[in-house]
């Protein structure tokens, strides 16, 4: 297995985690894929969202794969009056990662992070581990704690 940027940053903090690989299909990239592939419950696998406040600047949200962000939510989160998706085409720019493989551990920069408060029904979620067919499985906690982010209520 190929070590990710994300899993050497773990590593270098001593925070303990597991990864799986799961089969990458090109045409579904969705989380809900990968959350089929290794035959987990959907709501403990989180996407990495990454969108752009008027005040705040760049942030990052991490929900339930089958989630949709309500963005009053994420904007009162984040103390900002609106926000929005960056486009696709920014976000390997922004992040230095690419679309179905966006971890929130690792960006070219650090950027607020927010992730879904039900991530508390589970003693480890999984989250892209930087590639596409790679997650990370941690606790809600640990990401948390060691990214500098907040459990928030992110979703529609």
């Amino acid at each position: 297995m190929v070590k990710t940027n994300a899993m050497r940053i773990l590593d270098k903090a001593k925070i303990e985690y597991d990864t799986r690989e799961y089969e990458v299909d090109e045409q579904d990239l969705s989380g809900s894929h990968a959350a089929d592939m290794m035959g987990v419950d959907h709501g403990s696998v989180f996407k990495t969202l990454v969108l752009k406040g008027e005040k705040t600047g760049y942030l990052v949200c991490c929900i339930p794969v089958d989630g949709e962000l309500d963005l009053k939510k994420v904007a009162k989160a984040a103390g900002d009056k609106k926000v929005e998706m960056i486009p696709m085409k920014e976000l390997q720019g922004v992040t230095g990662y690419i679309r179905g493989g966006c971890s929130p551990i690792g960006m070219k920069k650090h950027f607020p992070t927010f992730v879904e408060e039900s991530a508390h029904l589970y003693p480890k979620i999984a989250i892209s581990g930087g590639l596409r067919g790679l997650q990370i499985i941690i606790s809600p906690q640990s990401l948390v704690g060691f990214i500098g982010g907040e459990f928030a209520s992110l979703m529609q």
